[in-house]
Parts: structure tokens; C-alpha cells; sequence
């Protein structure tokens, strides 16, 4: 048993590799793939009931993020390996290009492509069929370019995604059953 919900729909199901992980609490719907070691948090949702979602390896989908589909566009949600989602994005029927960045509460909507290395700003809105090229950061409602990337983000990118496959192995692992004489995490680390 998993303490998430993984549920079918229309005869597809998601498929979720043993070195992936899902937290207590999100809910996977449909014809969602994810990778080795990508991670999906808390109160996460995806669903691919109209199309596909597939998320590529080592990215994090993190906190109450929602990710969804949509009949106009049958490839579906396709988010790219080493991927950072912040906290709350809303990601919809797009496309997010390997080691790219989405900032917290942003959302990304139908048809748009964030390109290799662009970062999009916390709080962004990518409006509809809006292109992100590689290296560029764009912020603000509607979203525009307001910088180019510079090194120092590239490697935050990368260090994020390294970062969140670590945590994501030491969660899975406070996650499976212990046995109940077995000191709660609190306990272990001498909290309250």
C-alpha cells in the first residue's frame, strides 16, 4: 500500500519507478509517468485524465503544486529532467525544458515552453503560448523578460535538483512502516 493515491483513469494508471518519490498525500491521476528519482511533494496533484503527464528524471514537483491537462493539447504536460517546481505552481498543458526553474506560486499555462536554463520569477504568469528562451528570467503578471541568467543561476538550477533527490530519499525513508516500538522522528531528534 502507498501512502499516496495513485488512481486510474480510462484504463491508464499512473507508473512510478521504485527510486522515485511520492509523498504521503499527493495524488497521481491517470496517465501520469514519472522517472528515476524525480520526486513529487506533499499535497501535490496531477492529472492526466485528457492527456499525458510525464516528468522527467531527478526533477521535484514541490508543496501543493497542481498539474494538469488539456483536450486541446493530445501531447499532453511534459516537464523535462532536473526540473525545479516551486511550492504552488500551477503548471498546465505546457512544456518545461530540461533544468529549468519555475519560482513559487508561478503558473505556466497552456502551450507555453520554458526552455533549457530560463528561470521563471515566484509569483509569474506565463500566459498562453508564450515561449521562454534558454537563459532568460521572466517575472510579473503578465510574465516578460526582465534578465538574462546568469552562471550563479544555472547552478542553483542544478544544486536544487541534486538537493531535492537527496531529500527525497531521506523522506521516502521516514515514510515506510516502522516497527511501533520504534521511536517516532520527533522523539530521534529531540523535539518537543
Amino acid at each position: 500500500m502507498t501512502p499516496y493515491h495513485a488512481l486510474p483513469f480510462a484504463d491508464r494508471r499512473p507508473l512510478v519507478p521504485a527510486t522515485a518519490f511520492v509523498a504521503t498525500g499527493a495524488i497521481l491521476v491517470g496517465d501520469v509517468t514519472l522517472s528515476h528519482q524525480s520526486s513529487i511533494w506533499y499535497g501535490v496533484v496531477i492529472r492526466g485524465d485528457v492527456a499525458p503527464v510525464r516528468i522527467g528524471a531527478r526533477t521535484n514537483i514541490q508543496d501543493g503544486t497542481v498539474i494538469h491537462v488539456s483536450r486541446e493539447r493530445p501531447e499532453g504536460t511534459i516537464i523535462g529532467a532536473d526540473v525545479t517546481v516551486g511550492h504552488m505552481a500551477l503548471i498546465h498543458a505546457c512544456t518545461l525544458e530540461d533544468e529549468c526553474l519555475i519560482g513559487m506560486k508561478a503558473c505556466v499555462m497552456d502551450g507555453a515552453i520554458i526552455e533549457r536554463h530560463a528561470l521563471i520569477a515566484a509569483g509569474a504568469l506565463v500566459t498562453p503560448g508564450k515561449r521562454v528562451l534558454s537563459g532568460q528570467v521572466w517575472a510579473g503578471t503578465p510574465a516578460r523578460h526582465v534578465r538574462n541568467v546568469r552562471p550563479s543561476d544555472v547552478d542553483m538550477i542544478r544544486e536544487a535538483a541534486r538537493l531535492y533527490v537527496e531529500n527525497g530519499i531521506q523522506h521516502h525513508r521516514w515514510q515506510e512502516p516502522r516497527p511501533t516500538d520504534s521511536p517516532e522522528p520527533s522523539a530521534m531528534f529531540g523535539a518537543g
